[in-house]
């Protein structure tokens, strides 16, 4: 807490004044947080004075700037591993505490810490304060002006990539708030940097990048691991499933959800909680996407069904709670794009489409649109694709974007799926016929017998640390699937 108010005086953040006529001052709240690394230890206790209103609480770390994307984050260890090089971390101590705000903001005095000579003082607020709705815009726009000022320049897509060149060397930053992630290909250009930060910033953390945003990262000659085994630890622990028999598939394959309605309900607060935990954990772990994509659509009226189809993906989690992801520094970046649909697939209400061609067709038109993003945000690291092929295992969805004579039996389709037809026809794209068999997307659109999934989970990048799939004790009949595994 002392260290804390250490901080606004020497970052001379306030003054104590009378309030002026009509003055309402807002609150003030102590928040502590025990700040845990990568092996669930507490390397950091820390405390935060936010402005609370009369009416609401406000997180601290409720935040409304611009925050990179997980999408950006993998893109971007792809292509530090691809080039060889280590990305480094740092943390901004008090980061909010560096923007500069227009608005006057008038505080009450921190609790415990009231003048004994002015009590019914106020402070006024000359820099952004935690909790206050302006604060994480006004730091990313103190952050931006100071890396624009220093000659980097700003992605055209991800406005939190910054890209510095120097001759033929280039230094890549990627700001999430308060944590900032850089590495370049030349050593003095990134000591350069750190060492300009460090002067016009305090710093709480410098260090070799092996932790953000709760996922582990492990960078070595060979390539980047990412992974989040301690988190999977953790939430198997968390809903009591880490003495659970493993299973080898997220989901069977004669599994069939529906609304269920005649079965028994169960805790909505908890199924949620499962749900939410999950759809994190898919970050580094695109295995289990399609099953809890499934389960996430019953939340509203989760039953037992629900609940048993969830379990089983925690099941499955115990059998591999080390798989990550693995990017290679032996391999160059390309870049392909997989798209499948399963129509009528949902037994809710089925109006997705009319036809498998449509169906297709609007997949099609979606993963088109998730390239073109990719493809403008490697640019930016210097990286030009031509054609980018589009690989769809329906003929007849390839022939409707190819031939604008079957226009006329497409006229049920939305207007804005028609632009998978103009980005081909601007060969920004190639359609691509691909056999089922090899349908990378059959992973994220049904259940797979265990073979086929093993086959296309190992397509994706999904491997285990250090080659090992499983770690502890398991029982013997999983002996002969252990080694396949691995």
């Amino acid at each position: 807490m002392h260290e804390e108010l250490e901080n606004f005086e020497r970052n001379h953040v306030w003054d104590l004044v009378e309030p002026p006529p009509n003055c309402r001052p807002i609150g003030t709240k102590w928040v502590f947080k025990n700040k845990q690394g990568e092996d669930g230890m507490v390397v950091r206790n820390k405390a935060r004075l936010p402005g609370v209103s009369s009416k609401e609480e406000i997180d601290y770390e409720e935040t409304f700037a611009p925050v990179a994307r997980l999408e950006a984050n993998r893109i971007l260890l792809a292509f530090a591993a691809s080039k060889g090089f280590k990305l480094q971390q740092m943390d901004v101590k008090s980061a909010f505490l560096n923007g500069f705000i227009e608005e006057e903001v008038y505080v009450r005095q921190p609790p415990g810490f009231e003048s004994a000579r002015f009590p019914d003082q106020v402070y006024k607020w000359r820099k952004a304060l935690y909790g206050l709705k302006q604060a994480p815009r006004a730091w990313y726009a103190r952050l931006k002006s100071f890396l624009l000022k220093s000659g980097f320049v700003m992605g055209s897509v991800d406005k939190t990539l910054f890209l510095l060149s120097r001759g033929g060397d280039t230094l890549i930053v990627q700001i999430y708030v308060d944590d900032i992630i850089f590495g370049g290909s030349s050593h003095a250009l990134v000591s350069s940097f750190a060492e300009q930060m460090s002067r016009e910033f305090e710093m709480s953390l410098m260090v070799e990048l092996q932790f953000f945003l709760g996922l582990q990262i492990k960078q070595g000659p060979e390539g980047t691991f990412v992974h989040q085994a301690k988190y999977t630890r953790d939430i198997l622990k968390k809903f009591e499933m880490g003495d659970s028999k493993p299973m080898t598939t997220p989901m069977s394959t004669n599994t069939a959800l529906d609304a269920d309605e005649d079965g028994e309900a169960v805790d909505q607060k908890e199924f949620r909680g499962m749900i939410g935990s999950l759809l994190y954990l898919t970050a580094t772990r695109p295995d289990i996407q399609f099953a809890v994509c499934l389960c996430a659509r019953y939340q509203a009226s989760p039953r037992t069904s629900h609940h048993q189809a969830v379990k089983r993906i925690f099941r499955y989690l115990k059998f591999t709670p080390e798989l990550g992801l693995w990017y290679s520094s032996g391999s160059s970046l390309s870049l392909r794009g997989f798209s499948d649909a399963d129509h009528a697939g949902c037994r809710i209400d089925r109006n997705v489409s009319l036809s498998t061609t449509e169906a297709e067709y609007i997949a099609a038109a979606s993963c088109c649109s998730q390239l073109l993003w990719m493809k403008a945000t490697l640019s930016d690291f210097g990286l030009r694709f031509g054609k980018i092929p589009l690989l769809v295992d329906s003929t007849s969805a390839i022939s409707v974007a190819k031939n604008p004579v079957l226009h006329s039996r497409t006229k049920h389709i939305d207007v804005r799926f028609h632009f998978l037809r103009d980005h081909y026809e601007k060969r920004d794209i190639d359609l691509v016929h691909v056999a089922s068999e090899n349908q990378l997307a059959d992973i994220f659109t049904k259940p797979l017998e265990f073979g086929a999934f093993v086959r296309l989970r190992g397509e994706l990048g999904v491997e285990g640390v250090d080659n090992t799939l499983i770690k502890g004790e398991i029982e013997s009949q999983w002996t002969g699937l252990i080694a396949l595994l691995v």
